[in-house]
């Protein structure tokens, strides 16, 4: 406890390092002499302090004893040191470096990190001293020392730790940096100043560099000149540890045949130790005589010529291998601000100068520090994970050179360097760079192995780790001699090695997640497949651009890598998947949409070169054909419904109109409906489909529609059974005419067609005209079903798609457009020209035969004209005209109009005996075609002029045939020239009717016509 201003302070003097167990007795009690104020100010936390003085005196004292400035003198500056511990403890970060470790055996002698720490700096120390900047600092002005350590104590931690060497400048002022940066007391320093000092003195001409340095420390510094008697051999230990370690462990020169002076030197050794444990003036006598020997002995082997110096130049006691690198590598530490280690200092560049300078103690080369600083700034990455002293470490690694551009002393030295360690493969010899570079390249490898975890939060980093682990493992194949064609070749290997190593430990991870999910809605495989995607999706924005500067094909390694493990995976599913099922459903989208997502990845990766190329190597899930074969069994099962379905509509269809706005059947409604929903069904299966699936789709419905036309067409009668047969054909007899047409009546005409009349069911017209409504109504709403279902079919795939194998689909694609129904528009429309024709026919030659076919024109043509048939026509028209649909009644009458042009020729030119015509009749006749051509033109509200005009040309030719004489029409029937514009057959027939006995000669005399009584 303090007395002065800062009466109430305590300072807890304690290091768990030399202070053994913790006390057993309680804490001194408080003086009642000294009160505790309130202070005014902050209190400060207490700041331990590391000590030197004994323990004696600092714990197994029984008086309460009060802090001095005479004691803080003792103390000196080991309270930075214990204030920088407890910082460094709370500031790290507690990354694993185990991966890190360097491939080195230990040292026989057990010498500790802070032995080769202490004595790095005491080699700093030397070296510095070579160039004149070693001085021993004062230790006057106490009170300031005081004022010293208690602002120390009370500093903010964002404060320097070197604040102090601020005000020194050059040399001096670096030291002291140095001395903070790797933790030294101020008393070791000033004890090893002075002894260096003290071994120079006496040796003209010589470099402190060159001095052994445990020895002359050994024989220059005392057992007085520390208060601690443990401190004191400790120290004195780590000397001759080092100098066994130096000289006989570790020589840079060998010793050839002088074993016996090993065994000597190792003797003497312990005789110094041993001396320790006899009284003082024993101890000191086997002490001094032991040192002297040991010189003798140490000094020729230590001043042996190494590579390429002369003798007594370089001192080589701690520049063997792998002694040195463990002593530079505790001089590189100081680089490391010590309130933030993820920081440099910011005197870097001057340490790094300052360092060089301990080159030839070490035997330290170019290669040899840019290997041993980038291993130290890369660990100090691992531990504080900031990423600038990731850049640094990878400036250093850039800094080695090659082979190639070292020297051949280096590269001789540099294959001179390797040690013999034990691994996981046995005992082998690791040489100096892969002792230092493989440890980095393991680590970088098994980050990089993983890097969707490792990176998951920034791809920056591993965008260096993966310079880091290129660089490496450029300069480790080049140091095992192993030949490779090229670092390209050799990084693209690698660069796949991570991808597939990353890909499957991700790919694992969500498999694991999968299976440990709760979600009853989604089947595994579908979930999986969504996750896979996510993966993808994250790899193809954050690592593939790293990935792709050393591969350029490394996003097609990783895509293609997950599809195989994800169709792995599937592919039990798909091998099972006959049916529908709810699983089917879900999965197989999912798993389409999954690879598609690889193949678009896959293609844009490709950059103009062949995508089939990188296709062939994928094994297709087969979605869409399994998916296709259990779409078809669905179609093929609701197609055969469909077809049953319009089977027994038409069975119960009575053909009445619907009502007097649909005068359709209402079976054609029915077959829609039921039509509709299949293809609703069909688009709502959300599962991958090709065109041959919607072909297939197209011809049923096409089918249905097809099997509904013709049902409609086979059950109507032929329109030849309702035109009564032809009478024989007879010549012209006189006042026959009466006779041979009774006879004709009752034996050639009625009868035959009377008896045929009785297997014929022949429809009504409504019902006629209900049907052909309802084939119109069927062509017109395929066409909006057939938009319908291509509109569904362009939402469900909206986007063209790639595919592994080339399929049939692409060929038949271009031709699968628009006219899928043409089968069933063939059928129907030949189906409403069939009902039509039929309907026309049905009405002349069945519902109007009498008045029309067998009574008009009898016994002759101005007895019985067309006027009498036209009002019962008018009756058939109107009726036909109000239930048949608009775009269909030009077509009906046209047909109507064409069976009644066929009766007037039939009655014209196969009338039958009891018909005969004069040319006078053409008059007559002429008017009544007149008649029958103004009925259905009916003023305009009928058929077009033009329309009608044209079917009645043919019988206006027949009517003006009968108005020419019979000569004209024998010459012309002769001669078969055609000059009256009939053919022979009609000539022939108006001959036959001709009521002139002229004609009769001449058909009986040429034809062999029989008369008409006959």
């Amino acid at each position: 406890m303090n007395s002065g201003d800062s009466a109430g302070e305590f300072f807890l003097v304690t290091n768990p390092e030399f202070s053994g167990s913790p006390p057993r007795r309680a804490p001194p009690p408080i003086p009642d002499s000294i009160s505790m104020p309130t202070p005014s100010a902050p209190v400060f936390a207490p700041s331990p302090v590391v000590s030197t003085v004994s323990r004696s005196e600092s714990f197994d004292s029984t008086q309460v004893q009060e802090l001095t400035v005479d004691d803080i003198e003792d103390f000196e500056d080991d309270d930075d040191l214990e204030e920088v511990n407890s910082l460094k403890i709370s500031r790290r970060n507690p990354n694993d470096v185990g991966d890190l470790m360097l491939k080195l055996p230990s040292f026989a002698t057990g010498i500790t990190d802070d032995d080769l720490r202490e004595t790095a700096y005491e080699i700093l120390l030397a070296c510095a001293g070579a160039s004149g900047g070693l001085i021993v600092p004062s230790r006057e002005k106490k009170k300031d020392k005081r004022s010293k350590l208690m602002k120390k104590l009370g500093r903010s931690k964002n404060e320097n730790i070197v604040a102090q060497s601020q005000n020194a400048s050059g040399l001096v002022g670096l030291l002291e940096t140095m001395r903070v940066q790797m933790e030294i007391s101020e008393a070791m320093d000033i004890r090893t100043r002075q002894g260096l000092l003290n071994a120079l003195s006496g040796k003209v001409g010589k470099r402190m560099d060159t001095l052994l340095i445990p020895l002359e420390l050994l024989c220059c510094i005392s057992r007085t000149e520390f208060s601690d008697k443990k401190a004191y051999i400790r120290w004195q230990k780590r000397q001759l540890n080092m100098l066994a370690e130096g000289l006989v462990n570790h020589p840079a020169v060998g010793f050839g045949e002088s074993g016996r002076k090993t065994s000597e030197f190792r003797i003497l050794l312990a005789k110094v130790e041993e001396s320790e444990a006899f009284p003082p003036s024993t101890g000191e006598v086997q002490r001094t005589e032991s040192l002297k020997s040991l010189r003798d002995i140490a000094l020729p082997l230590a001043e042996r010529p190494a590579r390429g110096d002369l003798t007594g130049e370089v001192c080589h006691w701690a520049d063997g291998y792998h002694l040195n690198v463990g002593l530079y590598e505790k001089l590189l530490v100081s680089v490391f601000d010590v309130l933030d280690e993820g920081k440099l200092t910011e005197e870097v560049e001057e340490i790094l100068e300052l360092l060089k300078s301990t080159w030839r103690v070490l035997g330290i080369t170019e290669t040899i520090h840019y290997t041993c600083y980038a291993w130290i700034l890369f660990r100090q990455y691992v531990i504080t994970s900031e990423q600038g002293i990731l850049r640094h470490a990878i400036d250093q690694l850039k800094k080695i050179p090659l082979k190639e551009q070292r020297g051949p002393q280096e590269r001789l030295h540099l294959k001179s360097l390797h040690v013999r360690v034990d691994g996981e493969e046995g005992s082998r010899d690791v040489s100096f760079l892969q002792s230092f570079l493989s440890p980095i390249q393991k680590w970088a490898d098994k980050q990089l192995g993983d890097y969707h975890l490792n990176f998951a939060e920034g791809s920056m980093v591993m965008e260096d780790i993966v310079t880091v682990a290129m660089i490496v493992r450029r300069l480790l194949l080049e140091e095992s001699d192993i030949p490779v064609q090229s670092s390209t070749v050799s990084d693209r290997d690698q660069i796949e090695l991570y991808i597939s190593s990353s890909v499957k430990n991700s790919f694992a991870r969500i498999l694991q997640a999968v299976d440990k999910s709760d979600t009853m809605d989604e089947h595994p495989l579908a979930l999986l497949a969504e996750e896979v995607k996510k993966l993808l999706k994250k790899d193809s924005t954050m690592f593939m651009p790293i990935l792709c500067r050393r591969h350029p094909h490394a996003t097609i390694v990783s895509a293609s890598l997950l599809h195989k493990f994800y169709g792995n995976k599937l592919k039990p599913f798909v091998d099972s998947a006959e049916h529908l099922t709810e699983d089917v459903v879900s999965v197989f989208p999912a798993a389409d949409n999954l690879e598609q997502y690889i193949l678009d990845l896959i293609k844009s990766a490709c950059e103009g070169e062949n995508v089939e190329i990188h296709f062939r190597k994928l094994n297709p899930y087969q979605i869409e054909s399994v998916s296709g074969t259990v779409v078809m069994r669905w179609i093929n099962s609701q197609l055969g419904r469909i077809v049953g379905w319009v089977e027994r509509t038409l069975q119960q269809e009575r053909w009445d109109p619907i009502s007097p706005q649909q005068r359709h059947g209402s079976s054609i409604v029915e077959v829609y409906r039921i039509v509709e929903e299949t293809v609703d069904q069909f688009f709502g299966i959300k599962v991958p489909m090709r065109l041959t699936e919607l072909n297939a789709l197209f011809r049923g419905i096409d089918n249905a529609f097809q099997v509904y036309a013709n049902h409609i067409v086979d059950n109507l009668a032929s329109k030849d059974d309702l035109i009564p047969p032809l009478p024989v054909l007879t010549r012209y007899r006189r006042e026959a005419g009466i006779k041979a047409f009774v006879k004709k009546e009752l034996f050639d005409s009625r009868l035959p067609d009377q008896r045929r009349s009785i297997n014929i069911n022949v429809l009504t017209t409504p019902t006629l005209c209900v049907q052909l409504n309802t084939l119109y109504y069927a062509i017109n709403q395929l066409n909006k079903l057939e938009d319908s279902i291509w509109e569904h079919w362009t939402r469900k795939m909206p986007i063209e798609k790639i595919y592994i194998r080339k399929s049939m689909d692409d060929k038949s694609k271009c031709s699968t457009q628009k006219g899928t129904f043409d089968g069933s528009r063939k059928d129907i429309n030949a189906a409403i020209d069939r009902i039509r024709e039929f309907t026309g026919t049905k009405i002349i030659f069945w519902d109007l035969r009498e008045p029309f076919i067998e009574n008009l024109y009898k016994p002759s043509v101005s007895q019985s004209r067309l006027e009498t048939v036209i009002e019962p026509l008018d009756v058939e028209l109107n009726q036909l005209c109000d239930i048949i649909v608009e775009p269909l009644r030009d077509r009906v009458v046209t047909s109507l109009l064409q069976a009644s042009l066929e009766g007037l020729l039939r009655v014209l030119l196969d009338g039958g005996p009891s018909r005969v015509f004069y040319p006078t009749d053409a008059k007559l006749l002429e008017e009544d075609l007149e008649i029958l051509k103004e009925f259905f033109i009916s003023g305009g509200d009928g058929l077009p002029r033009g329309v009608v005009e044209n079917q009645v040309a043919r019988v206006r030719l027949v009517v003006k045939l009968h108005g020419l004489e019979t000569r004209e029409l024998v010459e012309d029937l002769r001669s078969s020239s055609g000059k009256l514009g009939a053919d022979n057959q009609t000539l022939l027939r108006i001959l036959c009717h001709r009521a002139d006995s002229e004609a009769s000669q001449f058909v009986k005399k040429q034809y062999k016509i029989p008369k008409s009584s006959a």
